[in-house]
């Protein structure tokens, strides 16, 4: 196998196949493939202006700006999968903190990366906005504490 295709092994989204969108809430097309760099602490953030969700309770569309920092350990997230994986909650009916938290979860089960952060910045809905905002670092690591500290910091909150 040439050096390329080994690094696409596995990732079944990419090439001129017709590209499927799903329905509903679709955690199992996200794909992962190997980081070259482990040893290494750097950011990967993905800008997700166009993420819809609808209402659980009055079935309206919910737009968003989704953002997703996250620095890999092993594996990551191929973009095109993660790409449809957002597409798929434009039918899916949860509140707007609940789709944070499970891209969130999904996110980590998929990768299990050093770090990750998620934020959602939600288009205002009678007369308010909400910014739900997620993180979490790898248990027993410096990104456990990286990960509290982001929490209370990027929100403009302090810890007491």
């Amino acid at each position: 196998m040439m050096g390329n295709e080994r690094e696409t092994e596995g990732l079944t989204l990419l090439g001129s196949k017709k590209t499927e969108y799903r329905d509903d809430y679709a955690p199992q097309v996200l794909e992962t493939f190997a980081n070259k760099h482990p040893q290494n602490d750097y950011m990967v953030t993905f800008d997700c202006p166009e993420f819809t969700s609808l209402c659980p309770i009055t079935g309206q569309p919910d737009f968003a700006h989704i953002y997703i920092n996250y620095i890999p350990d092993k594996k990551m997230v191929e973009s095109k999968s993660l790409k449809l994986y957002l597409f798929s909650f434009r039918n899916h009916g949860d509140f707007h903190e609940d789709c944070v938290n499970i891209i969130m979860k999904d996110l980590i089960k998929l990768m299990e990366p050093k770090y990750i952060e998620v934020k959602g910045v939600f288009a205002p809905r009678g007369g308010i906005s909400i910014y739900p905002f997620a993180s979490y670092g790898k248990a027993g690591t410096k990104y456990e504490e990286i990960a509290q500290n982001r929490l209370f910091d990027s929100l403009g909150f302090k810890e007491k």
